[in-house]
């Protein structure tokens, strides 16, 4: 492969199982301590510690100090997301864990992905937004419509306001459970941090996984609920 950057560098990196585990650990934008990270990955705080160093190195994650503590986190956005594809095209391609996890199942329903919902609900979202014309999927990216601010107001979200962050309002980021897209950028963003806010969702301790109560997931599905397609001629019943 002559052409464009050599990717075997990070390829190598992130093929490391220790070092695996360290970048999913930190895909839900936590950030983390070398002894936290150290006991996800099974190995010891000096292994871990070469492992680290590699890792911010190749600038895929950073470190920042608070006080006598470091904490480890993904170096940006784009790292997130390059992790949230390649679980997806493992899961496709049957590199599943022999033994899952018990939260297995709620990581599918709801999970962070970075800093925006992922899984099921994320998906649902998404399908929703699309479905009402509340987003335009094209080539050239996703584009929120005009027709979406007053959706977005009655949520409390001020669209407005995020248009002014330097980073893209609306992206799609491919989600590895359901392998349909779910709303990435900052309006993923502000998605996510208002189902926190309206006590839809609390995220789970040490975890990626987003726990909805119940009368929060009924309010999150009514509010992206999918309208049924109209039946086809001649199959009215």
């Amino acid at each position: 492969m002559r052409d464009g950057p050599n990717v075997v560098r990070i390829a190598a990196l992130i093929g490391d199982h220790a070092r695996a585990e360290v970048l999913a650990a930190l895909a839900g934008g936590q950030a983390l301590t070398a002894t936290e990270l150290a006991g996800i990955a099974g190995v010891t705080k000096q292994t871990i510690s070469g492992h680290l160093a590699k890792l911010t190195d190749a600038q895929l994650i950073a470190v920042e100090s608070q006080g006598r503590h470091r904490y480890f986190r993904l170096a940006d956005r784009d790292v997130g997301e390059l992790l949230e594809k390649l679980m997806g095209v493992a899961y496709r391609a049957g590199a599943v864990r022999l033994r899952s996890s018990p939260r297995e199942p709620a990581l599918r329903l709801a999970r962070v992905c970075y800093d925006h919902l992922a899984g099921e609900l994320g998906v649902l979202a998404f399908d929703s937004l699309e479905q009402r014309r509340l987003l335009k999927c094209g080539d050239d990216g996703v584009h929120m419509t005009e027709r979406a601010r007053e959706f977005w107001r009655k949520l409390g979200i001020d669209v407005d306001n995020l248009s002014r962050e330097k980073r893209p309002l609306c992206r799609a980021c491919l989600d590895w459970s359901v392998r349909r897209h779910h709303l990435a950028g900052a309006l993923g963003a502000a998605l996510l941090r208002r189902c926190f806010e309206l006590g839809w969702a609390r995220r789970a301790r040490g975890s990626r996984v987003v726990i909805f109560s119940p009368p929060g997931e009924r309010a999150f599905r009514e509010r992206f609920m999918l309208r049924a397609s109209p039946a086809a001629p001649g199959n009215a019943v």
